[in-house]
């Protein structure tokens, strides 16, 4: 395949964006290249863009500065000093709108006292005015008046066209008025009025222009310090991270950067100390905090051959690490490009605000126009009046709340999902979480702490016990599945393990190979029959039936032709199975079991942790067959999983969550990600989804009906530029301000 040929993934970061209308113009200018797709995020101001062919992302950035944005390729995510937090591009945005806010302020609330308040106003008083409105108009809202006038060098209008547009034009018909009309006369009178009637050619409108711009300034330095508090969580994971490491080489600690640090590298934590990144712990033993990133209070006991996670903290002993897994490749890294990945996607509804911002702007324009003619056309009302709603029109309009509402609830919904354990892949998980109605819980690992023992061992007449342990133990070494496991390390406590020969995985059905000379079976007494046809001896028969009315599960074990003995092998339930299933019921939730194991296990721990649907002894490969069985059913099935074998039901079923202490295929297949293993944080994760796409449904339907019923007020005449202006700046604060209320999310 030639380069050509492959779709290759970037993300930019986009400046100079200013509403909605500026994501929904540079996206589309993207998406008019050859090869290209793009996402722009507004409130995140990153476009996620895929291209093919000869395209470049040297050719993206072009055609974004082309717009009239500017636009870099960011470099990858690093743990970064906390101290240096404050002084990132957004923080100085927020500090340049509070410097203009400030001063703006303190020049405007004068001349909105003089102007509204006739026992205020003495001879002269609009020409002090002027002076103290003039630098608000020209130097406080040269933000918009910039942005205004670069779009309108690419043939665009954008929310700040609207704003300067209407800044300019009351701060114009202010200066006609005190030049050529009375209203320059000493002792002119003027009185505030709430609906754009009366007033004549002389009333002047220069505390419009300057209230204005002071409550958007006011409204764009709240929103850009809610931005920055929305994507705290992200930053704060990125953070997380130790900034140096002591190495171990040539017998000596070396303290380097951690950056620098390298594959197999052995490096020291001491008590207190961050972990560096992934490893195995070498030796010493220690509690180490994972809450930071599992949300779990409870440290977590380690020893020599745990795996231990990048940024969790010794609480206790000295240890030395391998490292097994460094930079990009980290859990810790990876949560980060899940999360920034999550938040810069859109949900469905927000591909409608996006389409109503993109031709928002030029309708409003119109539709000021529109109403200033019918004014002057259609009322006796002196000029002023007609003037007064049309700059009301432009004024009120925000397509900014329509353009905030889903992402800030996205930025806050995802970061908050990260600090308690909980990764959400993307918006368009959440529509999934609401229309859920049954939850497929795999029971090993998942429901059950998957972590298989030996209960006890059953052999045939004339068989010894220590000899089938080792031929089973031998075997079962060669495999990765939790029973498998549990039967080698029993076996290896009593004997060495033999080498095995044509090893073969029968697909959950067992297991077979060659030890020690001998043709080894062990698995399902079913697929032994199928095999070789045996007849196990009645005890042991009776000795499985017993096992599995218990609850555990029977390996049979045969070789030379008949069987030999069964192991019988148990797991337990985890300690908040019972409380996530009865969690899970008081969502609405249908909770089915899933499993390969015999139905008497299955039914068991079913029956313990309060699930009376159970579907056992299935193979991995059918998996996927039942969730489609429950999905023609007509249910929107939830699937949780945390193995390989789990990875394809994952992905088949409507909304999957993968464990995080399962396999990175199953993770990937899943479209929720549970870090702390716990199932109690399965019903968190669909309650934290779905109270972000109330937030997202809850933002747009005040965006929509803010403009619905502010607009017609305006262009009739029933609202003040003045009180226009606050409405407008208010209308975003309280979307990003709702939005912020997800960080009070709190599992139970």
């Amino acid at each position: 395949m030639t380069t050509a040929d492959t779709t290759r993934d970037v993300e930019l970061t986009i400046g100079g964006m200013t509403c909605a209308s500026c994501a929904a113009r540079v996206e589309k200018k993207l998406n008019r290249m050859e090869g290209v797709t793009a996402s722009v995020n507004y409130a995140t101001e990153k476009a996620k863009v895929s291209y093919s062919g000869d395209i470049t992302p040297e050719d993206l950035v072009a055609t974004v500065e082309a717009t009239g944005y500017t636009a870099a390729v960011p470099a990858p995510p690093q743990p970064r000093d906390a101290a240096a937090e404050d002084t990132g591009p957004e923080s100085d945005e927020a500090a340049q709108w509070k410097q203009r806010l400030t001063v703006s302020a303190l020049l405007t609330v004068p001349v909105v006292a003089l102007s509204m308040i006739p026992a205020l106003q003495f001879d002269n008083w609009q020409w002090l005015c002027l002076t103290l409105a003039s630098p608000v108009v020209v130097w406080g809202a040269l933000p918009f008046h910039r942005a205004a006038w670069t779009n309108l060098r690419h043939g665009a209008a954008t929310m700040d066209t609207l704003i300067s547009v209407g800044v300019i034009a009351a701060y114009l018909w202010s200066l006609w008025a005190l030049f050529f009309t009375h209203a320059g006369m000493p002792g002119m009178k003027m009185t505030f009025e709430l609906f754009a009637s009366g007033g004549g050619e002389e009333h002047i409108y220069l505390e419009v222009a300057a209230a204005v711009t002071t409550f958007i300034a006011a409204g764009r330095w709240f929103e850009a310090r809610a931005k920055r508090r929305s994507g705290a969580a992200l930053r704060a994971l990125l953070d997380m991270g130790a900034k140096d490491v002591a190495v171990l080489r040539g017998g000596t600690e070396t303290r380097i950067p951690v950056d620098q640090l390298a594959v197999g590298d052995v490096f020291v934590v001491r008590p207190g100390e961050k972990i560096a990144t992934d490893g195995v712990v070498e030796s010493g033993s220690s509690a180490v905090d994972e809450s930071m990133l599992t949300g779990e209070s409870m440290p977590v006991e380690v020893a020599p051959g745990h795996a231990v996670v990048g940024a969790t903290v010794n609480a206790g002993g000295r240890l030395t690490v391998r490292a097994t897994r460094v930079g990009s490749d980290t859990q810790l890294a990876q949560m980060a490009r899940l999360v920034e990945d999550a938040q810069n996607g859109k949900a469905e509804v927000q591909r409608l605000a996006d389409r109503i911002s993109a031709v928002f702007v030029p309708i409003v324009i119109g539709l000021s126009l529109l109403t200033l003619a019918a004014w002057l056309l259609f009322t006796d009302d002196p000029v002023s009046a007609a003037f007064t709603s049309a700059v009301a029109v432009l004024i009120i309009a925000c397509p900014c709340a329509l353009g905030l509402a889903t992402p800030t609830a996205l930025l806050v919904g995802t970061g908050r999902g990260a600090q308690l354990g909980i990764l959400i892949k993307g918006p368009q998980i959440l529509e999934s979480t609401r229309r859920v109605d049954t939850v497929v819980l795999d029971k090993t690992g998942t429901v059950t702490t998957g972590e298989m023992t030996v209960a006890s061992v059953h052999v045939a007449p004339n068989e010894s016990a220590d000899e089938v342990l080792h031929l089973a133990g031998s075997l079962e070494h060669a495999s990765e599945h939790p029973i498998a496991r549990a039967i080698a390390d029993h076996a290896a406590q009593t004997r060495p393990l033999s080498g095995v020969e044509s090893f073969e995985n029968h697909g959950g059905r067992g297991v077979s190979g060659v030890v020690d000379g001998r043709a080894v079976l062990a698995g399902r007494l079913a697929w032994l029959r199928d095999e070789w046809s045996p007849t196990p001896p009645s005890s042991l028969r009776h000795d499985a039936q017993a096992a599995e009315s218990e609850g555990r599960t029977p390996i049979w074990v045969a070789w030379d032709g008949a069987v030999r003995a069964v192991v019988v092998v148990s797991d337990t339930v985890k300690d908040g199975s019972r409380a996530a299933v009865s969690e899970l019921r008081e969502l609405g939730l249908r909770p089915v079991l899933l499993t390969g194991d015999n139905r008497g296990a299955a039914e068991a721990v079913a029956q313990e942790v309060g699930i009376d649907e159970v579907i056992a002894e299935v193979m991995p490969a059918d998996k996927v067959q039942v969730i489609e069985r429950l999905q023609s059913e007509g249910r929107v099935v939830a699937m949780v999983g945390d193995g390989v074998n789990d990875a394809a039901a994952l992905a088949q079923a409507d909304l999957g969550l993968a464990m995080g202490t399962g396999t990175d295929v199953a993770i990937e297949a899943s479209d929720l990600t549970l870090v702390r293993g716990d199932l109690r944080a399965a019903p968190d994760a669909i309650r934290l989804a779905r109270a972000t796409l109330r937030t997202i449904k809850g933002n747009l339907f005040w965006a929509f009906a803010y403009n619905v019923a502010a607009l017609p007020l305006a262009a009739l005449g029933l609202l003040n530029p003045l009180i226009a202006g606050a409405a407008m700046a208010f209308s975003s604060v309280f979307v990003v301000s709702n939005s912020l209320r997800l960080r009070r999310f709190a599992p139970r």
